[in-house]
């Protein structure tokens, strides 16, 4: 059974793709269509959907910092969303109620509260897919709006365990004495892990065992307990290459999550029309997540593209009216109204989100005039001056032609990265590396490159560069550029865009190594 779902998906994910949308739009398709074919989930795709879930947790929690929650940037706008919009939402349902439409009219302010509450959350699975397609987690608006969903996942658990009366056990103190004590270890361990078969099997033992089976021993929701330990793992040298390893296994497990979706959505009119109502008010959700980190005085930009990456519903909305249905207090049928809901956002945050720079740049001139005038260290003006070779990517390959041009020119190359802590990192060791997003058009407007007469494109995702490329010429520039590439259909492309010179990581490696060995023995 499960492969005839996996093959569906496949072809649906295809389709998807071939018309730029991202596969998972064609994933949720495909449960819609299993779904009128008459096909039911089954528990083997719930587990798969669950491990997936889980693996993302743990995933995130390896590149989120606990410092990084406590900015006023994340932890208000969190907040007074959900109290914010929780409101509206009840209000909104209640309205409707008035009206006497199906469903809507059984809905006392209890149950419209519960509601509210559930669509006030915006999808983890969902973001994360989007900023780690576009290359985006180290992004200011990456990090700013898994801030905000880590929040919401806290404000989840605290409402399930009121919800349930289920406290933590008396476990839950022994995991709370005994998990600062056993990081040593466990970050021994990771160091023995090297870099085989035995580092995701590192990743799943820590987030499905010690992480969530633990927790959930404890009383504690055990998806939680997968995140808090990814966290411990966060500063550790390893776990960007932790998080590599497990790539492949939670994009695979997590189709079986936008299957189920789709696959427990019960198709009625009454309930398809409740999901159309419920979409239609989602601008409102959309604008309050821009207000509210406009008002802690983000770029424009910066906020309109985290409130894109929170522009759909939650599968936490699942959840909550699954305990609601089980206990009596919402009619079944909104189960169907919400998987509906949250695939339909899942829909039409998919194109919004992959043209989000091109909005942002058709309507700044009204967002602007809203911007606070103070920046944020993160969003200052970058200055380049003198530099003649600027380097956008200071990974293992930018830092690499960073070191050698260095050896000729020291102070004619600057190199650029996204990641504060990357460039950090350059700083302390000597290098001239700045901080900026090269996927940011306000980036190009404010840079000055006319004594730059050459660009090297260095950045991990192959999009990341063609974005970087099209703004380097719609902002005026005439010299080389050069860019890297990991296909050869990515070098053609590049190549067609005007590229000077591309660089096939994969291919040209070896004749690198080739030509170190071959200086080697001419010295000896």
């Amino acid at each position: 059974m499960e492969l005839i779902f996996f093959a569906v998906a496949f072809v649906c994910g295809f389709a998807a793709y071939q018309v730029k949308l991202p596969p998972m739009v064609g994933f949720l398709v495909a449960g819609f269509v299993l779904h009128m074919a008459g096909y039911k989930t089954t528990a083997l795709l719930d587990q798969i959907a669950a491990l997936g879930i889980t693996l993302l947790l743990f995933s995130i929690g390896l590149k989120l910092k606990v410092s990084s929650l406590m900015k006023v940037q994340v932890w208000l706008p969190a907040s007074a969303h959900i109290i914010i919009s929780t409101a509206l939402f009840c209000g909104f349902l209640l309205l409707l109620g008035v009206f006497a439409l199906p469903l809507f009219i059984d809905l006392n302010w209890q149950t419209a509260l519960l509601l509210g509450f559930a669509f006030s959350f915006s999808s983890t699975v969902f973001a994360v897919k989007v900023l780690e397609d576009r290359g985006e987690m180290s992004s200011l608006h990456g990090k700013i709006s898994i801030g905000i969903l880590v929040m919401q996942d806290i404000f989840a658990v605290l409402f399930l365990v009121a919800s349930t009366g289920k406290l933590p056990n008396y476990w839950a103190i022994a995991l709370v004495v005994l998990l600062p004590l056993m990081r040593p270890v466990m970050f021994w361990i990771l160091n023995r892990s090297k870099h085989g078969e035995l580092l995701p099997l590192f990743g799943f033992f820590f987030a499905l065992v010690a992480g969530y089976q633990a927790f959930e021993f404890a009383g504690i929701k055990g998806d939680l307990g997968a995140l808090i330990l990814g966290m411990m793992f966060a500063s550790h040298k390893k776990a960007g290459e932790l998080a590599k390893s497990l790539l492949s296994f939670k994009d695979i497990l997590l189709v079986g999550f936008f299957l189920t979706i789709g696959l427990n959505a019960e198709l009625t009119a009454s309930a398809l029309v409740a999901a159309i109502l419920v979409v239609s008010v989602l601008v409102f959700k959309v604008a309050l997540y821009y207000v509210l980190t406009n008002v802690v005085r983000l770029r424009a930009r910066t906020s309109l593209l985290s409130a894109f990456t929170l522009a759909n519903y939650s599968e936490f909305g699942l959840i909550v009216c699954a305990l609601a249905a089980s206990s009596g207090w919402l009619s079944s049928q909104w189960l169907a109204v919400v998987a509906t809901a949250v695939a339909i956002t899942f829909v039409i945050a998919s194109p919004l989100n992959a043209r989000a720079n091109d909005i942002y740049v058709k309507i700044e001139r009204w967002l602007l005039p809203f911007e606070s005038d103070s920046r944020l260290p993160e969003e200052l003006p970058v200055n380049l001056h003198n530099t003649r070779i600027a380097i956008f990517g200071m990974g293992r390959i930018g830092t690499g032609a960073y070191e050698t041009i260095a050896q000729s020119f020291p102070q004619a190359v600057a190199g650029i990265d996204i990641k504060p802590e990357v460039v950090a990192r350059h700083v302390k060791r000597g290098r001239r590396v700045v901080t900026a997003d090269a996927t940011d058009p306000d980036f190009w407007q404010r840079l000055n490159h006319a004594k730059v007469e050459m660009v090297m494109l260095a950045m991990p995702k192959h999009n990341q560069n063609i974005f970087a490329l099209e703004q380097l010429q719609a902002s005026g520039y005439e010299g080389q550029v050069t860019a890297i590439a990991n296909y050869p259909d990515q070098q053609k492309e590049l190549e067609e865009l005007g590229v000077n010179s591309t660089y096939n990581f994969y291919l040209e490696a070896g004749s690198g190594f080739a030509e170190h060995v071959k200086e080697k023995i001419s010295l000896s």
